[in-house]
């Protein structure tokens, strides 16, 4: 897998969308589902993407070139993989968002289109969503999950604040944390015992199977 990431890496930073529609293809037909290819690929290769930028060896307009880029690959690719999934009336909901100042979305867009792949409806808020527009709207529409994406340190401060106020809604959700930090940080401290704190799409995958069996949604994997 490593010489595709460095291939789509390379096609990310050129702004290449058909090498990088192609060569996410060729590793989707070698793994056959979408994991690898969200896991393996894609997140792997924004990580080296972020590295580059965080050491000065691309600079800002080289970052936001690929992660549009890597956005193209995603979106066309969910809208093929669900184009003729059929769903149930009462299939349980998940919203997602970045964090207040949290501008950082393809983990989030990566969870969200799990999620629904598993036949879970969903709603996408993307980057930098205010805590009071997001409980106006989870009071609105009541999802069972709520996934929360924070990657940047700083940005921290914030979680603990969104983590509490959505634990204590009306109709208890389930809040999930995910994002770079939860893999290279104990962020135990800045959640509650409730909160799920998923380290990677892996975790995430087996959480939703174990959902899909039955187990409730509030229960660890």
């Amino acid at each position: 897998m490593q010489n595709e990431v460095n291939l789509f890496v390379k096609a990310l930073l050129s702004g290449n969308q058909k090498e990088a529609w192609n060569i996410s293809q060729m590793v989707l037909k070698q793994q056959g589902h979408s994991l690898p290819l969200y896991n393996g690929l894609i997140t792997e290769s924004m990580r080296e993407i972020g590295r580059l930028w965080e050491e000065n060896e691309i600079n800002v307009a080289d970052e936001h070139l690929a992660t549009s880029t890597c956005d193209f690959v995603l979106s066309l690719y969910h809208s093929k993989r669900t184009a003729n999934l059929r769903y149930m009336n009462e299939q349980p909901k998940a919203m997602f968002l970045c964090i207040e100042e949290e501008q950082h979305d393809i983990g989030l867009k990566l969870t969200s289109h799990l999620f629904e792949q598993k036949g879970w409806k969903t709603r996408l808020y993307g980057a930098n969503l205010p805590l009071d527009a997001l409980v106006s709207a989870a009071i609105e529409w009541k999802p069972e999950v709520i996934g929360l994406s924070v990657t940047i340190p700083y940005h921290l401060v914030n979680l603990n604040k969104f983590v509490r106020t959505l634990e204590d809604l009306p109709h208890r959700p389930t809040v999930l944390v995910g994002g770079r930090l939860v893999a290279e940080y104990d962020l135990r401290s800045h959640c509650s015992d409730q909160t799920l704190l998923l380290k990677d799409l892996n975790e995430l995958d087996r959480w939703l199977e174990n959902c899909s069996a039955g187990v409730k949604v509030n229960d660890k994997y």
